[in-house]
C-alpha cells in the first residue's frame, strides 16, 4: 500500500536544476571534509563561483561540473541524482529516463545506478551556440560522442572535428578537449565517458586531471636522495626536490630536507608489520603529516613507492601522492605537466 505523504526525492525533482546541483555539491563536499576553499584548490575553481553553484545562484558548465567531480572523485551523475543503489543490469525506458536541465543543457542519464560507473552514458541536448564552456576538459580513461542531430564542433588540442548526424568520434580523454553546438538548431548526442580505471572514483589510476591547468602557478615535490632521482621509498628518502611549475613549465627547482623514518626511531613502529592497518593510524597519520610539512605549499608528491597509510595520509593533507614507475624527476614531472602521468596505485604496500 502506497504511504499517502509526499516522497521527498519527488519533491526535489520539483525544484530548479542548479538548486538541485548546489544541494548535491555541498553534501558532497562535506562528507568528504573539505571546506570551500579547500575545495576550490583542488578544484581550479574560484570560491566565490563554487558559493555561487552551491546557493543555486550560478548554472555550472559541464566543464565545471567535471572540474567538480574529478576533485570530488564521484562520477558526473552524481551531481543530479541521490545516493545510488547499485545494479549489474540497468534498463532504461525512454519514458522514464532521469533528465536534467540547466542553462542551455539537457542531460539525460542512461546508466543511472550502473555497478562501479565502468560505463557512464548520457543523452545530451544542447541549444544553438552553446557548449562544455570557456576552458578545455581533461579526465582520465576515453571518451566516445555519437551525434544523433545538429552539428557538433569538437576541439582535441588544436585539431577540430565537425560532426553530423550519423557522425561519431572517440578519444584518449586526457587530451584538452571541448565542445559546441555550431548549428541552428538543437544538438542531440550520445556522450559515453569510460574512466580509466574502475578504481577511479575512490582514488586509483588518475592523469590527475584537476591539476592539469596551465595558467595556474604551482608547487609538486619529488622525494629524492640526490635531486635527479625519484625515491623508492617515501619513508626513507631524506629530502624533497620542489618543482615550481608556470603556464606548464618548470620555472625553478628548490631541494629540502625531509624528516624519514630514522627520525622516529626512539618511537614504537613495527617496520616489519604490514598489516591491514599497518601505518594508517592516529600516531602513523601524525608521523607523514610532519615529512610533509615541508612539501604544504605543494599539490603533488611523486614517488616510486609508498605504504598506503602514507598514502591516505597525503590525501588527508590535500597533497596528490603519484606513484610513479618513472625515476627520473624530469621525465615524470613532464609527463604530469602534459596530463600523462599514471597514478600505479596497485604498487602501493
Amino acid at each position: 500500500m502506497k504511504s499517502s505523504a509526499a516522497d521527498p526525492a519527488d519533491a526535489n525533482q520539483q525544484l530548479p536544476a542548479e538548486i538541485l546541483v548546489g544541494r548535491r555539491l555541498r553534501e558532497l563536499r562535506t562528507r568528504r571534509g573539505y571546506p570551500l576553499r579547500a575545495l576550490a584548490d583542488r578544484s581550479g575553481l574560484n570560491v566565490n563561483t563554487l558559493s555561487m553553484v552551491e546557493n543555486g545562484k550560478s548554472s555550472p558548465s559541464v566543464s565545471t561540473l567535471q572540474q567538480l567531480a574529478a576533485a570530488l572523485d564521484v562520477p558526473l551523475s552524481s551531481f543530479f541524482e541521490s545516493e545510488p543503489v547499485e545494479r549489474q543490469v540497468v534498463f532504461t525506458p525512454a519514458e522514464c529516463r532521469p533528465q536534467t536541465a540547466f542553462g542551455s543543457l539537457q542531460l539525460g542519464n542512461l546508466g543511472k545506478d550502473l555497478r562501479g560507473n565502468a560505463v557512464q552514458p548520457f543523452l545530451v541536448v544542447l541549444k544553438p551556440g552553446k557548449g562544455s564552456g570557456d576552458r578545455m576538459i581533461v579526465h582520465t580513461g576515453h571518451e566516445f560522442v555519437y551525434c544523433l542531430n545538429g552539428v557538433l564542433r569538437y576541439r582535441i588540442e588544436e585539431q577540430e572535428y565537425f560532426l553530423k548526424a550519423g557522425d561519431s568520434l572517440v578519444f584518449e580523454a586526457h587530451l584538452p578537449h571541448c565542445w559546441e553546438n555550431k548549428g541552428d538548431v538543437d544538438a542531440q548526442i550520445l556522450l559515453v565517458f569510460h574512466p580509466a580505471d574502475r578504481r577511479e572514483e575512490r582514488g586509483g589510476r588518475h592523469f590527475l586531471h584537476h591539476y592539469l591547468k596551465k595558467e595556474l602557478t604551482m608547487k609538486i615535490a619529488a622525494i629524492t636522495d640526490d635531486g635527479k632521482t625519484i625515491s623508492q621509498h617515501f619513508g626513507r628518502a631524506t629530502h624533497y626536490l620542489v618543482l615550481t611549475i608556470e603556464e606548464g613549465k618548470i620555472v625553478n627547482r628548490e631541494m629540502r630536507a625531509k624528516i624519514g623514518h630514522n627520525q622516529y626511531s626512539a618511537e614504537p613502529h613495527v617496520e616489519e608489520s604490514h598489516g591491514p592497518g599497518h601505518g594508517r593510524d592516529a600516531a602513523s597519520h601524525n608521523r607523514h603529516a610532519n615529512m610533509a610539512e615541508a612539501i604544504a605549499d605543494c599539490k603533488a608528491l611523486l614517488c616510486g613507492g609508498m605504504g598506503m597509510g602514507a598514502y591516505e595520509s597525503m590525501r588527508r593533507l590535500d597533497i596528490q601522492p603519484v606513484v610513479t614507475t618513472l625515476s627520473d624527476i624530469e621525465e615524470a614531472a613532464q609527463a604530469f605537466i602534459d596530463g600523462k602521468l599514471i597514478d600505479h596505485t596497485e604498487l602501493l604496500h
